[in-house]
């Protein structure tokens, strides 16, 4: 498989898109590494960079600590601490640097640690070996962790499903027993049954259900496996799925076809939101995903494509109708573009990424929310451009 790079990027309102220094300029509020709304606090991802944005660490354990302690100084400014992160996405650049990783990364949370998404993937930036983000919470703010009656805690040092009030975050879910975490070997259908299987679980355990799931993201590591994953997929979510994104990378171990991490929120007034057609016609749902799921003050929004036989190859063009769209869903579930707290760009090209900070600067000015930019591989050959994002009202 050809490698998959992924880059975290934050905007630190600089004339283009680029890597940045973990601690921004001071007064420059619009740099937004991030931004609290919705009860959480939402971190863009960050690298192993000093306050002059440079890399510094010259093996993976010194950079994961020059990384976490970046973010830890982040949160404290925020409101919040580590000990109050729910959820983490650790990007690494080599596979065999998991263990060591590992390693430095518990010694961050010896008890209680967050839910945990691991992804082998390369940076953007030359000579980092790893990224980080993370969504926290509030101090003061209900923190508990989620464990099945019956299963092993994880061998790494994550938690399977950290609740807080009506929300569950569960880690990057991949093919194992709960019971004793040995690896559950199969093919991509059955691999995705097994994870979805742990899921239902997890949320039973934590008084939820998968009708709970609000949104997803699905890492798969071949896409000519695409459909294989729907099959067991559709069957998880017969019924009003939660938003998702669906892209290609590479995971931590060979034996693993997929990864999903999963969001829950438990309470009524769920609304599903399908996006509208550019005459505000209603538009046709996905029997796959929903476009939005509200709730309350909350709107989760799927991976959305902007792709058309119009557009085909024109990276610009593509963001501007995938932006058009997320606004027409956003403005369809009753938000604007200034509740979106959180984004995620995914590119299967690195060079497209000034064509999309044309289209974001067009909808969001010089303020952003947090952000996060992936070269990853999308399951539609046509597609440039792909973008998730969360919104919250104040």
């Amino acid at each position: 498989m050809k490698p998959v790079r992924l880059m975290l990027v934050l905007l630190l309102g600089l004339p283009a898109l680029s890597t940045a220094a973990s601690q921004p300029p001071a007064g420059t509020e619009m740099s937004r590494p991030a931004v609290t709304a919705g009860g959480f606090v939402y971190l863009a991802g960050m690298g192993p960079v000093d306050a002059s944005g440079k890399v510094v660490g010259a093996d993976v354990g010194a950079q994961t600590t020059r990384v976490l302690d970046n973010l830890a100084a982040l949160l404290v400014r925020h409101g919040s601490r580590l000990e109050r992160v729910a959820a983490v996405t650790v990007c690494l650049r080599n596979q065999a640097d998991f263990a060591a990783m590992n390693e430095v990364y518990a010694r961050y949370w010896p008890k209680d640690p967050p839910t945990r998404t691991t992804v082998i993937v390369a940076p953007m930036e030359p000579g980092a070996l790893v990224e980080i983000s993370m969504v926290a919470l509030p101090d003061g703010v209900d923190r508990r962790v989620v464990l099945p009656a019956g299963w092993a805690k994880p061998s790494s040092p994550y938690s399977y499903a950290i609740r807080s009030g009506d929300t569950l975050f569960l880690s990057g879910l991949v093919s194992r027993n709960g019971r004793d975490n040995s690896v559950v070997a199969g093919d991509m259908k059955m691999q995705t049954g097994q994870v979805l299987s742990n899921a239902a679980e997890i949320l039973k355990a934590a008084g939820m259900a998968m009708a709970d799931v609000v949104s997803a993201r699905a890492y798969i590591t071949n896409t000519a496996m695409f459909q294989d994953m729907n099959a067991a997929y559709r069957a998880a979510f017969p019924a009003s799925p939660p938003a998702r994104a669906t892209v290609k990378v590479g995971l931590t171990s060979a034996q693993h076809l997929v990864e999903i991490t999963l969001l829950a929120v438990r309470g009524a007034g769920r609304q599903i939101i399908t996006t509208p057609n550019p005459d505000r016609t209603p538009g046709t749902p996905n029997p796959l995903l929903s476009s939005a799921v509200r709730m309350g003050n909350r709107l989760f929004l799927s991976g959305m494509l902007g792709a058309s036989d119009a557009n085909r190859g024109d990276a610009a063009a593509q963001a501007r109708e995938t932006l058009a769209r997320i606004g027409r869903t956003l403005e369809a579930a009753g938000f604007k573009w200034s509740d979106v707290a959180d984004g995620v760009v995914y590119l299967p090209k690195a060079g497209d990424l000034s064509a999309v900070d044309s289209a974001y600067r067009g909808v969001f000015g010089s303020t952003f929310p947090a952000l996060t930019i992936v070269e990853a591989g999308l399951v539609s050959p046509d597609a440039l451009v792909e973008i998730m994002m969360t919104a919250a009202k104040r």
